[in-house]
């Protein structure tokens, strides 16, 4: 099995030019089963009214959809989506907890799906944590809790993707580490930085996995498409699933 997670940016690129297109593009490259993708714009006007999410989905020919609007205002939609080359069915997808900030907080969700990957079930959940600490380490305690990885459904092989806005060595990273293993870093050598896409210098872009689950491979996508095509570089993994 084959996983990406990539921050689009409502694909909004480096040089100003907003083009579900070229994220496709960047994706493709990844011969990915599964993709995770956060922050998406669904017939918002500031992206022309398209929905991203159904164009890039079109774009690599997948199987099945899902997408959680962490934001709504009338018919316009923000959030994050998962796209899966084979079949699979949605487990649940809802808000994550929010916390006092000196700012407004940007909403937050998580969407969880069953996806069947060469005749084996793994279970997949998509998140994007929030910038203030406290509000993130609320969604990573919930995200930890009974309804979501804490879920007796929950079990066998299980990936975590996402912009979790937390550098390894972080609360957020090492609660998530006590868990699952960090996927990049178990792959080897040292991990690279996700963020900014065009002079990266931190790893806030994770995928994890559970113990039944083998990673053969993991890394970050630095082609010269992907480093203008969103503000962060999607993270790509290789995965054995237990059988």
């Amino acid at each position: 099995m084959r996983i990406v997670t990539y921050n689009v940016r409502r694909c909004l690129g480096l040089d100003g030019a907003c083009s579900p297109g070229r994220i496709a593009e960047v994706v493709a490259s990844c011969r990915a089963d599964v993709v995770a993708l956060q922050e998406l714009d669904v017939r918002r006007a500031r992206s022309g009214h398209v929905d991203q999410a159904e164009a890039i989905a079109r774009e690599l020919g997948a199987g099945d959809l899902f997408f959680h609007p962490a934001f709504r205002l009338i018919d316009e939609e923000y959030g994050d989506a998962v796209i899966t080359m084979g079949p699979a069915r949605l487990v649940k997808s809802g808000p994550l907890p929010s916390a006092w900030s000196p700012f407004p907080a940007e909403p937050r969700g998580a969407i969880w799906l069953s996806a069947r990957i060469g005749g084996v079930d793994v279970q997949v959940i998509n998140t994007h944590l929030g910038l203030f600490r406290r509000e993130r380490r609320a969604q990573a305690a919930a995200l930890l809790g009974p309804d979501w990885l804490g879920h007796p459904d929950c079990c066998g092989n299980v990936v975590l993707a996402g912009d979790l806005n937390s550098m390894p060595g972080g609360r957020v990273h090492r609660a998530f580490a006590a868990r699952l293993r960090d996927a990049h870093a178990a792959a080897g050598p040292a991990p690279r930085a996700t963020f900014p896409s065009r002079f990266p210098t931190v790893r806030i872009d994770h995928i994890f996995v559970s113990e039944p689950v083998e990673v053969l491979s993991a890394g970050v996508v630095r082609t010269e498409l992907a480093q203008i095509a969103s503000d962060h570089l999607p993270v790509v993994a290789k995965l054995k699933l237990a059988e």
